[in-house]
């Protein structure tokens, strides 16, 4: 049986403006909902890539899925069998233990949509742009650090 919904309670709407930007690495990370909007449940962003940006090296995800909607653009994406690159209305699933990346390996911006769940791996985003803004340099010795504290490993192949 469903438990009744408070009296008080509301429907989250959000305007297109409304949201939180990290930039990090070239890609325009825009997180519409996080965990402090969801209970911690999911999150989801929508991101931006200029030709030529790597979002992400393969890796892989203990902790969450995540899955990738291409809007607009085409986005090159590692899928553990090698890279396909997709256009509008294409959908990744990457869910726990299966490797992905993505890049724009086109001469277009790519403009996509992210869902996390559960939510929370928007601290690794927060976490990078921090360590960037504070001098240091994106290597990979620095994203591996960061990942492993969100149960993610880099991924080779």
């Amino acid at each position: 049986m469903t438990e009744p919904q408070s009296s008080d309670a509301r429907a989250l709407l959000r305007r297109p403006e409304d949201g939180e930007l990290i930039d990090v690495a070239g890609v325009q990370h825009f997180f519409r909902l996080t965990a402090e909007h969801t209970g911690g449940q999911f999150s989801f962003e929508e991101f931006t890539l200029a030709p030529g940006t790597v979002g992400a090296r393969p890796h892989v995800h203990s902790g969450h899925d995540e899955y990738f909607y291409v809007l607009e653009g085409e986005l090159t994406l590692h899928n553990g069998d090698g890279e396909v690159t997709v256009g509008p209305g294409h959908l990744l699933a990457a869910v726990r233990g299966t490797p992905h990346g993505f890049r724009n390996a086109g001469t277009e911006m790519c403009r996509a949509l992210c869902l996390y769940t559960p939510a929370g791996y928007e601290g690794y985003f927060r976490d990078v742009h921090a360590a960037v803004a504070a001098g240091a340099e994106v290597t990979d010795e620095l994203l591996a650090e960061f990942r492993s504290r969100y149960r993610t490993a880099s991924h080779q192949g």
